[in-house]
């Protein structure tokens, strides 16, 4: 009897009708049963009381190679034509192989990262590899995620390619199947396609759980999959899930610490909804209609986060090896695990809630998330820490969501437009704020800190008073705003008188530089001696000013003195 042989990714399979013709791709996850596309097995005429029986199989990594026929499992074709959802399928072989691959689809971030997809072209039927870019959401609709083309002329997605397996290129779950690709789009020179993530897949086919590894995207609420009805209904959670959602959408990064109270009342509901908007999972319980007709501002992009957690009565260790498994990383300690995460890239988007909660909230502040807050924005990462009651007040921060009340301002006559164009203001210039310390203040030593971003927080709670104008407190929104852009201006002063500083002190060192080459030559060891450490100074981050001050007089000092004794 010959010996069975694999190449590389043996799960791989082509989809073919009953003549033999390729329709598509698929993959094997045992000796009986294969996962591809339901349109791909419509196109082989062999859907569900479809004009063809069964669709063949035909083993593209496998040495002899082997076919098949295989058909529809009873109940497993999902297909909703014309829209980007569902279109998965999974075959029973008539026969099983004697193949001894078994293989696991991993639950994964779609956030970033590259794959690597083998389809059959029409031109190329035994097969071609061809490389993507996970793009996190493919549209406000749907539950398909987007793959990019990363080289321009490079082989692409076409028809041939859907049903295969998504492999990841890089990251802790190098190599392994992620999904499957479902659609291509070719418009020009504009190249893009669609995928279906293992948890958008084991929702509409639960009997390939057996095949599923990894840790789900939403552990945040109670599991059953739909968005929690009459949460946005209260101003107040609208506020809030739009604020929120502003945050994670943009480009922004950092911690926003978000407490609850009673005027809540559902405590979490909203972030549990608002989680599950870009959940895989739960899309594929929500319609498109549900997502349209939100309120703008209240619909993440599907993957846009990449790990939630409900820290309640959770330990330490418990959250950790979520967020390890989720991302497939590995850590024996608190430490490691935050270094890892803090490194992982592309930057993770996580979401903790009820940390008050937990089996011991204190030390889950202070070994795991206190040290991921405080490295958050110099490191790209966006971490939302949820509680039940106020935060501590020492937890680092760059954006609080406190949705109580505001108070400790004499009543004066402020109209909701009054109080909203200053809150406008504050917000232009926490933006300026952050570009500028996004250019300099990470470069130098003991430089200011970014004050807190304060208007998100404010026009929370203008959203609500404006709704009983006139309200008292209208007062309390734009005297907080006025102190808020005072803090930024200050902030803004001290960081420029840095900045000039710097640029005073390379201008002078330059000047002299020349003056000294056109006295004494480029090669004076003396001058190069003091030049050198001096100039080293002002380009190695974090900058001390008061040493390379030091050091730029010593030169300069000495050039004038040569000179003048010349």
């Amino acid at each position: 009897m010959a010996l069975h042989h694999h190449s590389e990714n043996p799960w791989r399979v082509r989809v073919d009708d009953e003549s033999g013709t390729p329709c598509g791709a698929g993959v094997l996850l045992d000796d009986r049963h294969i996962l591809t596309c339901a349109h791909v097995v419509r196109h082989a005429g062999a859907e569900p009381h479809g004009p063809a029986a069964r669709v063949r199989i035909r083993s593209v990594a496998c040495s002899p190679e082997w076919t098949r026929t295989a058909q529809v499992v009873p109940g497993s074709w999902v297909h909703e034509h014309g829209t980007r959802r569902g279109d998965v399928a999974l075959l029973a072989l008539d026969d099983p192989v004697d193949c001894g691959t078994r293989t696991t689809l991993w639950k994964v971030p779609i956030s970033g990262g590259r794959v690597r997809v083998y389809g059959f072209p029409q031109a190329e039927p035994y097969g071609m590899v061809t490389d993507a870019e996970l793009a996190g959401s493919g549209g406000r609709q749907g539950e398909w995620g987007l793959l990019r083309q990363i080289r321009a002329g490079d082989p692409w997605i076409e028809k041939g390619y859907s049903g295969a397996g998504v492999v990841a290129l890089d990251g802790e779950f190098e190599g392994s199947v992620i999904g499957i690709v479902v659609a291509d789009y070719v418009d020009g020179d504009a190249r893009a396609a669609w995928m279906l993530p293992t948890e958008t897949l084991l929702t509409y086919l639960p009997g390939i759980r057996e095949f599923t590894g990894g840790h789900r995207t939403d552990e945040l609420g109670p599991s059953g999959g739909g968005l929690p009805r009459d949460v946005l209904g209260d101003p107040l959670r609208l506020a809030l899930t739009q604020e929120l959602t502003r945050l994670l959408d943009d480009g922004w990064s950092g911690t926003v610490v978000v407490g609850t109270d009673a005027s809540v009342g559902a405590g979490s509901s909203w972030l549990v909804r608002l989680v599950r908007t870009a959940d895989p999972a739960a899309r594929a319980a929500v319609s498109d209609a549900e997502l349209t007709g939100a309120p703008r501002d209240t619909v993440l992009g599907l993957g846009s986060i990449d790990a939630a957690y409900d820290a309640c009565g959770r330990s330490v260790a418990e959250v950790r090896g979520y967020l390890m498994g989720r991302f497939g990383l590995r850590a024996d300690n608190d430490r490691e695990a935050v270094r890892r995460l803090v490194r992982r890239r592309p930057p993770a988007c996580l979401v903790v809630g009820r940390v008050d909660r937990a089996a011991d909230p204190g030390a889950l502040l202070r070994d795991l998330l206190a040290p991921l807050a405080a490295r958050a924005r110099s490191r790209g990462l966006r971490l939302v820490l949820g509680f039940e009651d106020r935060p501590p007040a020492d937890l680092v921060h760059d954006v609080s969501l406190d949705p109580a009340p505001l108070g400790g301002s004499a009543f004066r006559s402020v109209t909701s437009a009054q109080a909203q164009a200053v809150v406008a203001q504050l917000a232009a210039e926490e933006e300026a704020a952050a570009r500028l310390r996004t250019r300099w203040g990470e470069k130098f030593f003991a430089a200011p800190r970014l004050p807190h971003s304060v208007a998100p927080r404010l026009r929370v709670r203008l959203a609500v008073a404006r709704t009983t104008e006139p309200n008292p407190e209208l007062t309390a929104v734009h005297d907080r705003a006025t102190e808020a852009r005072a803090e930024v201006a200050r902030f803004d002063r001290a960081l420029r008188r840095l900045v000039a500083s710097h640029e005073d002190l390379s201008t002078s060192l330059e000047l002299h530089r020349v003056r000294a080459a056109r006295f004494f030559g480029d090669e004076d060891r003396r001058l190069a001696g003091l030049h050198a450490p001096a100039a080293r100074a002002l380009q190695t981050v974090p900058i001390d000013l008061a040493a390379a001050r030091t050091l730029v007089r010593s030169y300069t000092d000495e050039v004038n003195r040569r000179i003048d004794e010349g």
